[in-house]
């Protein structure tokens, strides 16, 4: 799941013995606006002084809760690495690695000094290319050093239908930019797409090229781009897991993909000569790559090679670089200035050592009663989304059943893993070569590992893929795990001292998103051990099809901006998330207040405080070309939609606030989603 900024965070079921009175409530008037109407428009309703006090500033494309945990974290992430960069240690130990990292990327006087030589020797590579052997052979051999070029994915990755195992796979890939951005492009996309030919021109014209060559090599590029492009599978179809699966043996890979020399690849990166079986997730566009390189001419082939030896690196080579890759996040995000030096380089610090940032980020950070508190909390969740399933009227008893066993069968992954990777022991870092100089030997060692690791052994579904300190939450289907790093377990997304209303409204909700991806339209096609089978009878899954409909309907009509509506097809999973759990977060708040009712505070029902808490949790101001970036290339709605959209579908909404028919957000009962 993409830019998932959702989570959970640590258990407040014992909070209910304590009077409701004594804990901060969760409503803030301040953050309301009571000129608006509940049932008009909530978003403002909720947030609307929020909005209004909290404007957007030059660096970031939005606000809100989640922006502010990601600052926190930074700076604590930070203080933890300048630590180690502040003095010399053992080669070879953790704080050597990531102290030289941060030096390395924070030294922009030598960086500048250099320019684009840590390249040089990469782009002499592609000049030197004379026929269309070489230029493979060139190819496989920069691919392999993370410089891309192969114009598609191939990896080892967890067979679908047999999630105990891994396979190889071979994906789409060659293209900068979702392929509606090539195919039918609306106004926006059409400003990235000019944006994006503009940086590959300036990009080639940095290391040497003449203006004429630059637009000349620009524009083959795109050409080939688009022609990649035109047979991907959009936005849409690579959600449906089906249709993403075409399994066949190593030999008939060879046999019906034989523009590509697949041995040769294979060497280059070191991957083993025991490859029995291959998905093909999406074949249509690799037979298309099999053209390019058997029909393209040399010129644009060099060409697409060197742009990608050039955006690979641009992140480390000088300031020049990375000042000419912001302009172009200008045009894609909104945000009017670049993040300090300091935030790209304990980012940069992460991508290569995020393990161990990880294991020093929970040391400080994240003690073990937090993570026994978090998994309560989940349970509390698990048991409120049971009790929902036995009681909806539109699964048969079998098929709940299923639904039952899948939920009780979640992995639980809190704060880290149980058992650490130990990835980073693969990365030693140079600190007399250039940035660029030392990813030539890491990233080879870090797939070296990764082999070692996973190939031929059965899949561990315990293991959490992502570190620690990454602000987000997920649910993983082949592994039918629910995963939140411990950057998340903490305010502003759940606060200890405040009522619970706040935090199931907020928080909680999140919990019930998470879970209830494992019913989503893709999730629900996976079963309680992450195999990709179905556990539905044929009337079942008719009639859950028929209900989230109302959901891609629903949502298809939202008009993020003037003009551009939201996909409901592309958001459908998430718009389930959201819809499950609100539902689901609502019906653990009211099982808490059997025991402790809540009274009334400032004026405000427990209940109208739980759904004022959920549109806090959204409240954002965003550039209008972020929000197009998120119709046009994110799976998730906007945040206004998931507040002024999500909300019109929950029953218990309705009744909290009295919507009513004539209210601009009512939507007559028997035309809501009713789902989980």
């Amino acid at each position: 799941m993409k830019k998932n900024f959702l989570g959970v965070a640590f258990v407040f079921a014992a909070l209910a013995a304590n009077a409701q009175t004594t804990l901060k409530p969760a409503v803030d008037k301040a953050n309301m606006d009571l000129s608006v109407k509940a049932g008009d428009d909530f978003y403002r309703y909720s947030v609307g002084g929020w909005l209004k006090s909290h404007p957007l500033d030059a660096v970031h494309p939005e606000n809100g809760a989640f922006m502010d945990l990601e600052e926190q974290n930074n700076d604590r992430i930070r203080d933890l690495v300048k630590e180690y960069a502040a003095k010399k240690m053992e080669k070879g130990t953790v704080g050597q690695k990531i102290g030289a990292l941060y030096r390395l990327y924070m030294d922009s006087v030598a960086r500048n000094k250099m320019g684009y030589e840590p390249i040089v020797p990469a782009l002499n590579k592609v000049k030197a290319i004379k026929n269309r052997k070489q230029y493979l052979q060139t190819t496989y051999e920069l691919a392999a050093k993370g410089y891309g070029g192969l114009m598609f994915s191939y990896y080892l990755g967890q067979d679908s239908e047999n999630s105990s195992k891994y396979m190889f796979g071979v994906t789409q890939g060659g293209i900068s930019l979702e392929p509606e951005y090539y195919t039918q492009p609306n106004e926006q996309q059409k400003a990235v797409v000019a944006a994006q030919k503009s940086l590959v021109k300036d990009f080639f014209k940095m290391v040497g090229n003449d203006e004429v060559t630059a637009e000349k090599k620009m524009q083959a590029v795109w050409a080939i781009e688009n022609q990649i492009a035109k047979v991907s599978y959009d936005q849409n179809k690579v959600r449906d897991p089906k249709a993403n699966i075409h399994k066949m043996s190593y030999a008939q890979l060879q046999k019906e993909f034989a523009g590509i020399d697949w041995k040769a690849i294979g060497q280059a990166y070191g991957y083993p000569a025991d490859i029995d079986t291959v998905d093909v997730g999406q074949p249509e566009p690799i037979h298309e790559v099999e053209k390019i390189l058997a029909k393209a001419d040399l010129f644009s082939l060099k060409a697409y090679l060197e742009s990608r030896v050039i955006r690979s690196s641009a992140g480390v080579l000088s300031d020049a670089f990375s000042d000419r890759s912001f302009e172009f996040l200008k045009t894609v995000y909104g945000v009017q200035q670049q993040q300090p030096r300091w935030k790209r380089g304990v980012a940069f610090i992460q991508g290569l050592m995020g393990e161990s940032i990880g294991k020093l980020y929970v040391a400080k950070y994240f003690p073990e009663s937090s993570k026994q508190r978090a998994l309560e909390l989940v349970k509390n969740l698990q048991k409120a989304f049971a009790q929902r399933i036995e009681e909806n009227t539109w699964m048969t008893a079998a098929t709940k059943v299923k639904a039952l066993e899948k939920l009780n069968s979640m992995i639980i992954n809190i704060g880290y893993p149980d058992k650490w990777q130990n990835m980073d022991e693969y990365v030693q870092i140079d600190e007399s070569k250039s940035i660029r100089a030392n990813y030539d030997e890491v990233i080879p060692a870090l797939r070296k590992r990764e082999l070692e690791k996973h190939w031929h052994k059965d899949v561990d579904k315990h293991e959490m893929a992502c570190d620690p300190q990454v602000v987000n939450a997920f649910y993983d289907p082949s592994r039918n795990s629910i995963n939140f790093p411990a950057a998340i377990l903490q305010a502003p997304f759940f606060d200890a001292d405040a009522e619970d209303a706040a935090n199931y409204g907020g928080i909680g909700s999140v919990i019930g998103h998470e879970m209830s991806h494992g019913f989503d339209d893709q999730g629900c096609q996976y079963d309680k051990d992450g195999n990709l089978a179905n556990w539905w009878t044929e009337e079942d899954k008719k009639n859950y099809d028929g209900r989230t409909q109302v959901l891609v309907d629903w949502f298809s009509a939202q008009e993020a901006l003037p003009g551009l509506k939201v996909d409901g097809k592309k958001t459908l999973g998430e718009n389930i998330g959201d819809n499950g759990g609100i539902n689901v977060a609502y019906r653990a708040y009211m099982n808490t207040l059997k025991n402790t009712p809540a009274q009334d505070i400032d004026g405000f029902t427990p209940a109208q405080r739980f759904f004022l808490s959920y549109g806090r949790v959204w409240a954002s101001n965003i550039a209008p070309q972020f929000v197009a970036y998120i119709v046009n290339s994110d799976v998730h709605s906007p945040n206004e939609q998931r507040v002024n959209a999500a909300l019109p579908m929950i029953d218990a909404w309705y009744d909290a606030f009295g919507i009513k028919a004539g209210d601009k957000l009512y939507v007559p009962k028997e035309k809501r989603a009713h789902i989980w």
